[in-house]
């Protein structure tokens, strides 16, 4: 049942990314294009989901526990630290230069677009190199890493 809800949770959300146009990269750098051709439909679908996500978490935190595991599985830190802001930043930059983000290029994938397929590949591999920098520099790391926390 778990598996089932994941799964129709994903295709809702590709239906809607498809739906609302945001497979289309045109769609998320015309937005940043403020100058020229702007267009405002992205604000109007990150809005969309600003409202559901409020409503559901709202109802969600009314649980004792999720539905499927004994606990919430909720980030242990709240440190805004170097590796963090680096990648929210490295994921907008890349997300404005491209207009995929990897919620959008997913769905997309179904239109066998060369672009689509390119950008998922660096996608994949640009995953792959991170982990392995993480695993070097956990390798690395001394026993009592210095804070390098940025508030």
């Amino acid at each position: 049942m778990k598996h089932l809800a994941t799964f129709l949770t994903g295709a809702v959300f590709g239906l809607g990314i498809a739906i609302s146009g945001m497979a289309n990269p045109a769609k998320v750098v015309n937005f940043f294009d403020v100058a020229g051709a702007w267009d405002p439909s992205l604000a109007f679908v990150m809005g969309g989901a600003l409202i559901v996500t409020a409503i559901g978490y709202r109802l969600v935190w009314r649980r004792t526990r999720p539905v499927w595991a004994p606990t919430f599985d909720l980030p242990q830190s709240r440190r805004i630290d170097l590796p963090l802001v680096g990648g929210s930043a490295l994921f907008g930059v890349g997300w404005g230069i491209a207009g995929f983000c990897p919620g959008g290029a997913l769905p997309a994938l179904g239109t066998l677009e060369p672009a689509v397929l390119l950008f998922t590949l660096a996608l994949i591999g640009g995953m792959l190199i991170a982990r392995a920098l993480m695993l070097v520099a956990a390798r690395r790391a001394p026993a009592a890493e210095p804070n390098r926390s940025l508030t």
